[in-house]
């Protein structure tokens, strides 16, 4: 079967192309889902196999292991679970030595993939590694680049800033754009997205989005309670809607919720996942007129559906205090990152407080912010649509040529 043409090269293949994909999270999950499908669409034959989550594998990937396993975030919290994520990257370098795939695919999870990459350079497995979603090494630990400069094959990047950095720095990359900027449309229907969650068309929901690891929720759950409480006693109408993503994320959450006042609890209304895809949360935020949300890529999805947000995050004491030495940018949210400067307001640690998540989030109750916000989205929403993206797929094909070119 010949596939198209890339850079003057023709792929001609005798057999389906193995890839190995890992994914650590749920926006991991869709990034994977849509390569998977792309590879589809453009008629290439391929096995897709690793650490995948429920998108993926309707979409037909075999995963070795639960995905959630590796949903593990800073230092002291992946000290805790360290032995459990060695055994799932050796498990990988044990079969993929016994049989390779043509080429292993990192998505996001830097600090797992970076080292299954490393891991099989060193031990000169015939696999081509690729990373997809740069790590924010532009951002902080910048020496890290010296790392993926050894065992990265190629970066596909989702901002165009990144792949300026890697150009700096010597390492292949390319500019595939962002799959959800190009999905999203640049007009959201808020009437629609509650009728899609059975929600009131004259509520006023504000949107809660503590993050979807468990000890993120363990964390940020209190912080978004107590500011919405706090914002009860002044807009007593205000209702509020929290995704789960799974079951044990909605016991986790209503077990937190349940140490609040009865009236409290009744205004908030806990949303589990109902679809194959992981989009409670990106449906959520379509059904808000205001979002408050953990920094990450949930940031995005709340950016490219224009919404007015304030984002906030709490690590480990220790963990922020290595973390915090290490950043080599201002902003820590990627609208205000994008934008190059501050579009939405950013309380990290000792400023994560419910008081001062409160006060943010009134400031967005005014129309004139919250609209002056809005816009500010949508600009960055269009930049990230306009620019020359790559395709990653043939960018893929030609890494792997030497395997498939006749």
């Amino acid at each position: 079967m010949v596939n198209e043409y890339y850079k003057g090269i023709t792929f001609v293949q005798k057999q389906p192309l193995r890839i190995g994909m890992v994914v650590g999270e749920v926006s991991g999950d869709t990034l994977g889902a849509e390569l998977m499908r792309q590879f589809k669409s453009q008629g290439i034959e391929a096995i897709f196999e690793g650490v995948g989550g429920p998108q993926m594998i309707a979409e037909g990937f075999q995963s070795f292991y639960p995905m959630e396993t590796l949903s593990v975030m800073g230092i002291v919290e992946v000290l805790k679970d360290l032995k459990a994520l060695f055994a799932i990257r050796d498990g990988l370098v044990e079969k993929w030595t016994k049989d390779p795939v043509d080429v292993f695919i990192g998505i996001d999870a830097p600090d797992f993939n970076l080292r299954l990459s490393k891991k099989i350079k060193q031990n000169n497995l015939p696999i081509k590694t690729v990373q997809y979603v740069s790590p924010s090494v532009w951002a902080w630990r910048q020496k890290r680049v010296l790392g993926i400069q050894k065992t990265i094959d190629l970066v596909l990047c989702l901002f165009p800033f990144e792949k300026q950095f890697y150009a700096r720095h010597a390492v292949p990359a390319i500019f595939v754009g962002h799959p959800l900027a190009k999905s999203m449309p640049l007009e959201n229907d808020i009437s629609e997205a509650k009728v899609d969650l059975k929600l009131n068309q004259d509520t006023t929901y504000i949107g809660l989005l503590p993050g979807s690891r468990r000890g993120e929720v363990e964390r940020l759950a209190p912080l978004v309670f107590g500011a919405a409480e706090i914002l009860q006693r002044d807009y007593p109408d205000y209702e509020y809607l929290v995704p789960a993503i799974n079951e044990k994320r909605k016991t986790q959450i209503a077990e937190v919720l349940s140490s609040y006042p009865l009236d409290f609890q009744h205004k908030v209304h806990i949303l589990d996942n109902t679809q194959t895809e992981s989009k409670i949360g990106r449906q959520v935020m379509a059904a808000s007129d205001i979002v408050a949300l953990a920094s990450g890529t949930a940031t995005l999805e709340g950016m490219l559906l224009h919404k007015p947000m304030v984002t906030f995050y709490k690590l480990n004491w220790f963990t922020y205090q290595i973390a915090k030495r290490m950043v080599k940018i201002p902003y820590f949210s990627l609208p205000n990152i994008i934008a190059g400067k501050k579009v939405i307001e950013e309380l990290v640690q000792d400023n994560a407080t419910a008081d001062s998540l409160a006060q943010a989030l009134k400031k967005l109750v005014n129309q004139e912010t919250a609209q002056i916000q809005k816009m500010q989205h949508l600009t960055a929403h269009k930049q990230l649509i306009s620019g020359n993206t790559e395709d990653p797929v043939q960018a893929i094909l030609n890494l792997v040529k030497v395997r498939n070119e006749v």
